[in-house]
């Protein structure tokens, strides 16, 4: 196996982990504001074994550090809506809803980025528009406020999806993660009283919810962070965003295998579901760069999120 196919393997092995996220999120009883706090903490207590962290840390300025943590707070907002949307929804509504993404980054990213604005783009975002049409009329109307809080979600993912691509060459990315992730954690602790209806982090795990938030923190988190740091050095940021679209996709047949989810919802979603996947793969297609390889992104990138 050359070392490109092997990459495109372990690449798509991430994807299929960062898919379990959501159904993991479905099966953790936790409030999504507990759920997420100790996500944050038990990644960032094990990025605190790895000494190449440490080195990071030492080597960071001071301004970067407060930008990455700031960045941390929007990671952090997003992973709570995202599993605020799993919970007033289900996992399949949650991860459709983040395939929206692809509508709101050609607006933010330009922004934010100083790159320049493409019409193309765009034009993505409004095809898929029907597709969410389709989506809101094929859940039942108590899954309505799951779509409102998963958008929210989406919208996150393209402003630091955006800030990262920015900063992302001014430090180690597994350094990042830990400033995002452990700095993302605080504040969303620190904020629960202005979040009242995300619940408390300040609840204690039961057994079961304890072991299934270690599979999310090590199994869905850390290790597919670790496979794609050195898939990406094989892969070109074209083949690796292929690859991460297929998530939703990924997420909607297990939760169909796993949970069910195909009871609670109509032909209609599916439907909208398709055509928004529609776009999200011709997202590349029609916006090609120049062939280079993918950047390594932070944990706060990794689940459903651009790569390029």
């Amino acid at each position: 196996m050359t070392p490109v196919a092997k990459a495109q393997w372990q690449m798509h092995f991430c994807v299929l982990l960062w898919g379990f996220t959501a159904i993991l999120g479905k099966a953790i009883t936790l409030d999504a504001m507990a759920l997420v706090v100790w996500r944050m903490g038990l990644v960032t207590a094990a990025l605190l074994l790895v000494p190449r962290v440490w080195r990071g840390l030492r080597a960071m300025p001071a301004r970067q550090l407060a930008i990455y943590a700031g960045i941390g707070f929007l990671v952090a907002l997003h992973w709570l809506t995202f599993y605020g949307a799993i919970k007033l929804a289900n996992a399949s509504v949650a991860v459709t809803c983040i395939a929206l993404a692809t509508v709101f980054v050609p607006l933010v990213e330009p922004w934010i980025t100083g790159q320049r604005f493409q019409p193309r783009e765009l034009l993505i975002g409004v095809a898929v528009v029907p597709g969410v049409a389709l989506v809101v009329g094929g859940v039942p109307p108590e899954m309505y406020l799951g779509i409102v809080v998963g958008t929210v979600s989406a919208l996150l993912v393209a402003f630091f999806g955006a800030l990262n691509k920015r900063h992302v060459e001014r430090g180690d990315p597994l350094t990042v993660t830990f400033v995002e992730l452990g700095a993302g954690g605080l504040f969303l602790a620190l904020c629960t009283p202005l979040l009242p209806w995300f619940g408390s982090p300040l609840v204690l795990p039961g057994l079961q919810d304890g072991i299934l938030l270690l599979v999310l923190a090590m199994a869905c988190t850390l290790l597919p962070f670790a496979l794609s740091l050195v898939a990406l050095r094989h892969l070109s940021a074209f083949a690796a965003q292929l690859a991460v679209n297929l998530e939703p996709v990924y997420a909607i047949l297990l939760a169909i295998v796993l949970l069910g989810e195909q009871r609670e919802l109509g032909g209609m979603f599916y439907a909208g579901v398709a055509i928004i996947l529609v776009g999200v793969f011709a997202h590349p297609l029609l916006v090609r760069r120049p062939p280079h390889r993918a950047d390594p992104m932070p944990l706060g990138t990794a689940e459903s999120k651009t790569v390029d």
